[in-house]
């Protein structure tokens, strides 16, 4: 399977006898797996649903499932709540008894916040968990559009990291030709500094044996060796099945951490600039990294 991105959007929809229902599924980047789940009263089992559900398709990201459901308005069962009734007449009562208020009518009471409530919830076990159950189905339905959305993402994402991936060998390959011209640089430029400072005196010997060992020290075949590796790599990361996105994390440091030493060694401006320029398109890899699951 191809990379899969962590951004995306999945919706469905159902219906059994008198309910309907609308399932929603978003996601963003997240480091670790989190989802959190929305629905109407009365389904409290539709949260473990919807988390094992997930949980089986996903492995990183922000994910939001969000569950809304009702009832035909013919179907729906109205009841007063005496609980709340009784404390309406409780607290006039003695407003009532003053005379500072008239003895409240059937309507107005009636139209009291909370004295009738609509019994959206199913009375009947059974089939509460046959509704629960074809709900479960729209569910696992949002999930896989929502994974289809992850995956569309991934395949533009692949597209622009094998690009970015290609920059990044392109330059090692430049930055190995103009290594090679290191050891003859700094031979060239310690002399020039010797003679300035102690003048013609200075043996040619001297200037071989220091020279040669400054350009040990800033020798980079080593860097780019590793970062050539580094390449093939992220290659096969990104040909892999099953989520990348920490182990292309995990290479993009030690990409960079390479094109740090190579720019600290460098003593030429030409491979600096290279340097400098590789780090640039790292940068550009991590942050497209951070969107892949």
């Amino acid at each position: 399977m191809p990379l899969s991105g962590m951004t995306g959007f999945g919706r469905a929809e159902g219906a059994a006898g008198d309910w309907s229902w609308a399932v929603e599924a978003r996601s963003v980047n997240g480091r670790n797996l989190e989802i959190r789940f929305r629905g109407p009263p009365g389904f409290d089992g539709l949260d473990r649903v919807a988390r094992d559900a997930a949980q089986a398709k996903f492995a990183r990201g922000q994910l939001t499932v969000g569950v809304q459901a009702k009832r035909s308005e013919g179907s729906i069962d109205v009841q007063i709540n005496q609980a709340v009734l009784e404390r309406y007449l409780s607290m006039g009562s003695s407003l009532v008894t003053a005379g500072k208020a008239s003895p409240p009518s059937v309507d107005g009471l009636l139209a009291l916040r909370g004295v009738i409530e609509a019994a959206e919830a199913v009375d009947d076990p059974e089939a509460q968990a046959t509704l629960e159950n074809a709900i479960a189905l729209s569910i696992g339905a949002a999930l896989e559009a929502l994974a289809v959305s992850r995956r569309e993402e991934g395949l533009a994402l692949t597209a622009v990291l094998i690009g970015l991936t290609d920059k990044i060998e392109a330059l090692v390959g430049q930055a190995w030709d103009l290594a090679e011209g290191q050891p003859a640089a700094i031979k060239e430029r310690f002399e020039r500094r010797m003679v300035e400072l102690a003048g013609e005196v200075v043996s040619q010997d001297k200037i071989v044996n220091e020279a040669a060992a400054m350009a040990v020290k800033a020798d980079v075949r080593e860097e780019l060796d590793r970062l050539r590796a580094h390449v093939e790599a992220a290659r096969s990361h990104l040909a892999a099945d099953g989520p990348q996105g920490r182990r292309l994390d995990f290479l993009t440091q030690e990409f960079m951490r390479e094109a740090n030493t190579l720019c600290s060694k460098s003593a030429l401006s030409a491979l600096t600039t290279v340097g400098l320029e590789l780090k640039a398109t790292i940068e550009q890899f991590r942050e497209q990294v951070q969107n892949v699951e």
